[in-house]
C-alpha cells in the first residue's frame, strides 16, 4: 500500500508559519510545538505539520526532547558568538559575489536603509534598527546566484533574531561603528572592489564587541 506524501504547498505553509512565530519570538525558548493544535490552526492535517517540525529540527531551530516532544531550541551567548562567526565567513563569500551584479538602484537602497538605521538609533528605535540591518545585509547578498549558500545565510539570521528579539545583543557603540561600516562597504561596491575580508571582519567585531561586553558584565559582577 502507498503511502501519500504531504503536499508540499502544505508542508511549507506549516514551516513557515511556526518558523515565523519563532523568529517573531511568539514561540520563545523552551515553548512546546503541539502539532494537533498547529494543524487546527491552519486547517491542515497533522502530516504536513509534522514535516515542518522536521525540517525545523534539521534548521536547529526545534529539537525533540523526552517526554516533552517538540520544543523551541534554546540559544545561548556560546551560541550566539559562533553563528556570528560562521556568518562572517559566508556572508564575507556571498557579498563578494553579489556585488559584482549590483546595479546603481541597489546600492541607491543600501544607502537608504542604512540612513534609516541611523534614524532608528537616533530615536532609540533598537528592534527597528536590528530589523533594517538584516534587510540591508539581505540587499547585499541578493545578487548572489548561490541559492544554497543564501539559504545557510538565512538560517544564520533567524537563529541570530531570536536572540535579537530579546534586547540583549544590543550594543549602541557597535551600532554606530556598524553604520560607518556599512558606508565603507558600500564605497567599495560603487567602486567595484568589494573586499570579501572586510566584510567578514565587519561580522567578527561584532562578536569581539560582544565577548567585550560579557566578560565585562562578568568582572562587573564579582
Amino acid at each position: 500500500m502507498k503511502t501519500t506524501k504531504p503536499s508540499v504547498n502544505k508542508k511549507q505553509l506549516a514551516y513557515d508559519y511556526i518558523r515565523s512565530q519563532i523568529v517573531n519570538g511568539v514561540f520563545g525558548s523552551g515553548y512546546r510545538i503541539v502539532i494537533d493544535q498547529i494543524a487546527k490552526e491552519l486547517k491542515l492535517s497533522i502530516i504536513p505539520v509534522r514535516e515542518a517540525i522536521r525540517q525545523l529540527e534539521a534548521d536547529g531551530l526545534i529539537q525533540y526532547k523526552p517526554y516533552s516532544g517538540a520544543i523551541v531550541s534554546k540559544i545561548n551567548e556560546e551560541e550566539y558568538m559562533e553563528t556570528l562567526a560562521v556568518l562572517a565567513v559566508l556572508e564575507g563569500y556571498a557579498s563578494s559575489l553579489s556585488a559584482k551584479r549590483m546595479n546603481p538602484d541597489g546600492i541607491r537602497l543600501l544607502e537608504q536603509i542604512n540612513q534609516s538605521m541611523s534614524d532608528a538609533l537616533y530615536e532609540f528605535e533598537f528592534e527597528q534598527f536590528s530589523e533594517l540591518n538584516r534587510k540591508f545585509h539581505d540587499v547585499l547578498i541578493d545578487n548572489c546566484e548561490n541559492e544554497y549558500l543564501k539559504e545557510q545565510i538565512r538560517q544564520c539570521w533567524d537563529r541570530l533574531s531570536r536572540v535579537r528579539k530579546s534586547g540583549f545583543a544590543f550594543m549602541p557603540k557597535r551600532a554606530k561603528e556598524s553604520i560607518k561600516e556599512h558606508e565603507q562597504m558600500i564605497a567599495m561596491i560603487r567602486e567595484q572592489n568589494l573586499d570579501e575580508q572586510f566584510v567578514r571582519q565587519h561580522k567578527l567585531n561584532t562578536v569581539k564587541a560582544f565577548k567585550e561586553r560579557k566578560d565585562s558584565d562578568i568582572v562587573l559582577d564579582t
